[in-house]
């Protein structure tokens, strides 16, 4: 199924571009890793389904509950939440690449009536009945909603009374002068970067209510050595897939990416349910 618009498809299509990399890289997971600290020797790959678990865990997934990955990527996450919760999830992606990648994976390790991806816009989800989830995942997807409070009040309505959302981000620190806030934005193509203070504002004003919020970034970004160090330890499937340029590229981009460091950048992960009246 394709629902996605002008602005969405142009985003789909830097995903398309980005997103092989990672679906080699961190094997089907496009979001960060968490660390427990610099001498954690977890492999990333691992470090970041436990980010996923983290998530799982905040929501309270059981089994043949309805999730939706909001931002699915090349479907890592929502393989793991249905292999070790039980659940029905739905993953919706912008990309084309991601959207066929997850089913791929999902048919290759039987789910696939339990796992479905589309590719679509998750702010256009009217295929999808009100209250059609009991829960709603968003790992670094809402960051690049085109339209931030349209995503959120899409997501409410498909999300049942009661039910619960857990987003993860970058989040600005707050001892950043806003003068800077700006300029950091830009260098990392984060558009809706905040302090989580910003995301809990314009939760609220979707209509959830807070209940939890995390801020662990220096066991996520703040560890920016170790994605650089992953890029080095899978260089041989890396080059084997893309050459050897874009294993050069990968690491130096990833350098750039986390030169900020978790004094300036910060992570959260925040759950928020919708009121049951």
């Amino acid at each position: 199924m394709s629902t996605t618009t002008a602005q969405p498809l142009r985003e789909g299509e830097r995903w398309d571009q980005s997103s092989p990399v990672s679906d080699v890289f961190n094997e089907g997971q496009a979001h960060l890793s968490y660390w427990y600290g610099p001498d954690d020797d977890t492999p990333m790959a691992e470090a970041s389904r436990r980010l996923t678990r983290k998530v799982v865990d905040a929501l309270g997934v059981r089994a043949g509950q309805r999730v939706l990955d909001a931002g699915c990527g090349p479907g890592g996450p929502a393989l793991l939440v249905a292999e070790e919760t039980g659940a029905d999830v739905t993953g919706v992606t912008v990309s084309r690449f991601e959207a066929g990648a997850g089913t791929q994976k999902a048919s290759a390790r039987g789910l696939s009536d339990r796992v479905r991806f589309e590719h679509g816009d998750y702010a256009e989800l009217g295929h999808h009945a009100d209250g059609s989830f009991d829960a709603v995942m968003a790992m670094e997807s809402l960051q690049y909603a085109p339209d931030l409070p349209r995503a959120l009040a899409e997501l409410f309505r498909v999300l049942r009374p009661g039910g619960a959302l857990t987003m993860t981000d970058y989040t600005l620190a707050a001892r950043v002068p806003p003068a800077e806030r700006d300029e950091l934005a830009e260098k990392l193509t984060l558009p809706h970067l905040q302090p989580v203070e910003g995301w809990l504002e314009v939760l609220r004003e979707a209509g959830f209510r807070v209940e939890e919020y995390t801020q662990c970034g220096p066991r996520v970004f703040g560890l920016g050595a170790k994605y650089v160090e992953a890029a080095e330890e899978g260089r041989d499937a890396l080059r084997a897939a893309f050459g050897e340029e874009a294993v050069a590229g990968l690491k130096e981009a990833m350098a750039d990416f986390f030169s900020p460091g978790a004094e300036r950048i910060e992570y959260s992960i925040v759950t928020v349910r919708r009121p049951r009246v």
